[in-house]
Order: structure tokens, then sequence, then C-alpha cells
């Protein structure tokens, strides 16, 4: 079988591919948690210190997401997307074999960037390797798999961390990198996108608006909202993003588009993704330690009762992708977000120092049900509200919104938490007292979510009536692979 005819007869295939990969990063995200006291154990170091093991990885994946589709949609996203898998594979043994806690968090960056290319890139190849039929399905999915990646993290690093050690959290992602790489050059066929010009000046301020935003809103979480140094990312985040959107009102070749954001559809379904990655990231976090902590289960314990909610998207997504087409992104993603804020309002209503675990089966698979309908229908909506020469820009944008709802969950509901648990009380009791409000927080933001998705009107077939009309994007050299990338 040659290159090309493995290309085009395996649609299914190249989405395997790029699902793996994608997999990885997406474990990444928070599989390093429970390798933290032992990593603390051989380097030594603070709490503050340890926390941008994680930190490093997000601040860098954020902040490059959109820079990073661009430069897939410039020179080949295919191309972009295989250099990153070997950035994020060196990066990998990289952390392994670090020998201080310096070193590792300087890899951590380096996987961090890799990512952030690999998980935009991952659903604009995805979207373009089916027929447009089947696409829904194949989005639902991609939905499914990040979802279940980012929800397995901790169980995972927790599992390889007690039985190998925390340097086998890093060791794991390089044979699945060194197969993965040769079967996406092999199977998925190079797209662009865009006008083929990279906005250089766009990128550097993007990228450091959103680095100084992230940064200023973990920061938050550790040193208060009030802090110096919150309050001088935050205001130099500001700065930046204006200066952004300036820019990209000025340029011919603008990195982000900004009248995609008068597109409705688009438009909400960032507001969707915002609102549930807060609620989630941020609710998880504490119920995570009220797992461990009052109810008094193991690391390992607390991760196998709360896969009814982590591990049900893998259930949930390809029956939804299904459906978009005949239910309707806007009101899947509603229908999602109610579910997770009622879960989660639920556990932050009922929640007691010795709760016991069959009263929370129910939240928990409810929450896990509206959990995997979003990851299933929100990418989805995403990818079909606008052009394909915009699937790249469109993808980036999205999961930027989504990493940054993460850390902004993370930051508000701690400090919720806080507040209600002045000088860390000792006592279970107290915890559930202030887990209460901040869960509950989460639960509200969350609903926002629910009510903004009723809104996404379901565009006409071949038409999306709330985009904006634009000039068509200038025509670019076709790759010379252009015939057996195209979808089946």
């Amino acid at each position: 079988m040659t290159r090309d005819s493995a290309r085009a007869g395996g649609g299914v295939a190249a989405v395997v591919a790029i699902a793996v990969p994608m997999f990885m990063v997406a474990l990444d995200n928070l599989i390093v948690t429970h390798a933290l006291p032992q990593i603390r154990a051989e380097f030594g170091g603070g709490q503050s210190q340890l926390q941008w093991v994680v930190n490093a990885y997000v601040l860098a994946f954020a902040g490059l997401l959109m820079a990073a589709s661009a430069l897939g949609d410039r020179f080949g996203r295919r191309r972009v997307f295989a250099v990153a898998v070997a950035v994020f594979t060196l990066a990998s043994a990289w952390c392994a074999t670090s020998s201080s806690l310096g070193e590792l968090m300087a890899a951590r960056v380096l996987q961090g960037a890799g990512a952030a290319a690999l998980l935009p890139l991952s659903l604009t190849l995805t979207a373009a390797a089916v027929r447009p039929e089947h696409r829904n399905a194949a989005v639902g999915a991609w939905g499914g798999v990040n979802g279940l990646g980012i929800a397995m993290g901790p169980l995972v690093g927790g599992v390889v961390t007690e039985t190998l050690g925390w340097n086998w959290v890093f060791w794991i992602n390089v044979p699945v990198g060194l197969a993965a790489l040769p079967a996406v050059l092999w199977l998925v066929g190079e797209s662009r996108g865009g006008s083929g010009v990279f906005d250089l000046p766009g990128a550097v301020l993007i990228t450091g608006g959103l680095v100084a935003a992230v940064w200023g809103v973990v920061n938050a979480a550790e040193t208060g909202w009030s802090s110096p140094a919150t309050l001088g990312a935050l205001a130099g985040a500001a700065v930046l993003v204006c200066a952004f959107l300036l820019w990209q009102r000025r340029t011919p070749a603008p990195l982000v588009p900004l009248d995609m954001f008068r597109n409705g559809p688009f438009g909400l379904s960032l507001v969707v993704s915002l609102a549930m990655y807060f609620g989630v990231f941020g609710s998880v976090f504490l119920l995570a330690q009220y797992m461990q902590g009052p109810l008094g289960y193991a690391p390992f314990e607390a991760g196998l009762r709360t896969l009814p909610w982590t591990a049900a998207p893998m259930v949930v997504v390809p029956v939804v992708g299904l459906l978009i087409d005949r239910w309707g992104g806007g009101r899947l993603q509603a229908l999602g977000c109610a579910m997770q804020a009622g879960a989660l309002g639920w556990l932050a209503l009922y929640a007691t120092a010795d709760l016991p675990y069959t009263a929370m089966l129910p939240a928990l698979v409810v929450a896990g049900v509206g959990m995997g309908v979003v990851f299933a229908a929100n990418p989805a909506v995403v990818i079909a509200s606008v052009d394909e020469d915009r699937h790249g820009t469109a993808s980036g944008v999205n999961n930027t919104v989504r990493e940054f709802g993460g850390a902004l969950g993370i930051a508000a509901i701690s400090t919720v938490f806080v507040l209600f648990h002045p000088g860390g009380a000792p006592t279970d009791a107290a915890f559930v007292e202030a887990m209460r409000p901040a869960v509950l927080a989460g639960a509200l933001v969350t609903a926002v979510g629910a009510a903004a998705a009723l809104f996404i009107r379901r565009p006409s077939p071949g038409a999306r009536s709330d985009e904006a009309p634009r000039a068509p994007a200038p025509a670019t050299a076709p790759s010379r692979e252009a015939d057996p990338s195209r979808p089946l």
C-alpha cells in the first residue's frame, strides 16, 4: 500500500492517529498532581515551588494556543502537528530525566509549548479527515477523548506514581509519541487555512497577554487578588490584549479576524467553554480534597470513586455526536451545562463530613453525563459555525478560552473557599462548610453557560447567517499533497 492510498482509505485511521497524541496531551494537564509529593522528596522545595511544576505547563500551553494554530494554518497543519508531537515527546523525556526542580519546570514549559500546537490542530485535522456528514460525530469523539484525558490524569498519575515512581508519569509519553509520529505522517493529509500570512506582531501581543493573564490568575490563588504581583500581571495582560485588538483591526492579515466574534453560535459557544471549565476544574479541585480529607479515601480510592463522573464522557460522547444534527448543538450544550450545574449544586448543598458514597453516586453520574454532552457538542458547534479556512483559528480561540476558564475557576473557587475557611481550620466539618459556597459558585457559573447556550440558533444548511460578510481569503498555493488530504 502506498502512502497516498493509505490516506485515501484511512479516514478512521487518521482520526485515531490524531487522537492518540491528543489524549496524551490532555492527560498531562493533571497527571503530575499525585507525583508532587515524590518530586518534593527528591528535589525539595516548598508548596509554591511545587505548584509551578503544574503551572509551568499550563502557562505555556494556554499562552501559545492561538499562535500555534496560526503557525499550522501558515506552514501546514499536519507538519506543525508532527513537529509538536516530536517536541512534546522530547520534552517528556527531559522531564523524566530532570535532576533539579528548576530543570523540571523548564522541561514542563517546553512540554506545554508542544501541547499548545497539538491540541487545537488535532481538532482541525480531525474535522478535515472525514466526510462532512460524519464531521459532528468525529468532532464529538475528539471532545470526548480530550475530556477523558483531562479527567483521567489524576487517576493515572496516582497509579503510575505508586507503582513505578514519579519519573514514569513522563516516561509513558515517550513510546506513545514515537509510535504516533510516523502514523501521523503516513495517515494524515496536509491542509492549510487563513490568508497564508503569519501575523507575528499579533502573535507576540496575544501570547504575552495570555501568559500575563494566566500567570495573574494562578498567582491570585496563592497570594490573593489584591497583591501587587497579581494586579500588575492582570493590568499588563489588559494592556497587551487591548493592543492586540487594535492591531487586529488594522492589519490586513489578522491572527484572529474580529468578525468571528459577531458570529452568534461561535461567540456563545465560547461563553459555554469558559463557564463549563470554570465550574468543572474549580469544583474538581475541591471535591478531590473533600474525598481524600473528610471522607477519608486514599488517592487511588478517591480516583476510582470519581470514575462515574470522569469516565462518563467515554460512553456519552459517541452517542451525543450522532444527535447534534437532529437536536442542535446549542440545545445539547445547554442540557450538558444544566446537568453539570445541577449536580454541583446538589453536592454543594448536601455534602457532609460523613456523606455515604452511595448518596454521592447519582450526582456524579449526572455530572459525568452533562460533561460528556458538552464535550461532544461544543467543539462541533465551534467548527460548524465558521468557514473551513478558519477552523484552525476557531479551535485555537476555543481551546484558549477553555484553558483560561479552568485556571480562573481554580483560582476563583479557591478564593471563595478561603473566605469561608480562614486560617485553614483543621476540622472536617469546617472544610465542608467552606466547600459548600465554593462549589455552589462553580455551579452558578456553569448555569450561566447553560443560559448562554439556549440562545445558539441552528444555522440553515450551508449558511451561517450570524457571521458577518467578509472578503474571501487570498488564494494560496495548493499543497503537493492536496488530493490525498481531501476528506473521505
